[in-house]
């Protein structure tokens, strides 16, 4: 076989897979695209903040498949409302101490795992917990805590919103046939 030959064949099997997938990679990498644009234009109108926790929640919470992605949606946004209500509950009523954290993010795993009980996404609970309590640690005041921690947990819930809104968007758009091989 010659060398020529060796890479058509090369080729013909990446385009073969490509096709198969059902072009997954570049249906994620457009949802994405169209999330980060506009996460990024409606907090730059919005707010000052870094659109970093929204952006990531937003790649979380999308996926090619709606049904993925609507699983992912509710176990992200149930688990960080339970990690947020921790996180604020120990800033509310703790005492600005390092050890608060590790107790909490202990605890909220717990409430997760044995109360809600949606084990899709369910460390988003501790996370969610972990970034309301750091901002308390961070900044050693309570009223800032709060207001950052939640500024934060405001921006992984409208991630999260957006990643499924893109997704039943383009579902619309350019469905997607099944899960990827």
């Amino acid at each position: 076989m010659s060398e020529g030959g060796g890479r058509q064949s090369i080729r013909s099997r990446l385009l073969a897979r490509f096709h198969e997938d059902d072009l997954f990679g570049v249906r994620f990498a457009l949802n994405v695209f169209i999330g980060t644009t506009l996460i990024w234009v409606v907090l730059g109108i919005l707010s000052h903040d870094s659109p970093i926790w929204a952006i990531a929640s937003m790649i979380a919470a999308t996926d090619p498949v709606v049904t993925k992605a609507k699983e992912v949606f509710r176990g992200r946004i149930l688990n960080a409302m339970v990690g947020g209500a921790v996180g604020l509950l120990v800033v509310v009523a703790g005492h600005s101490s390092d050890w608060e954290l590790p107790f909490a993010l202990a605890v909220t795993v717990l409430i997760s795992s044995y109360v809600v009980r949606i084990p899709v996404m369910w460390r988003q609970a501790p996370i969610t917990a972990a970034i309301v309590i750091a901002s308390e640690l961070t900044h050693r005041s309570k009223l800032t805590g709060i207001e950052q921690g939640l500024r934060k947990v405001a921006q992984v819930i409208f991630g999260c919103i957006v990643g499924l809104v893109i997704t039943l968007a383009m579902s619309k758009i350019w469905p997607a046939r099944s899960t990827p091989g």
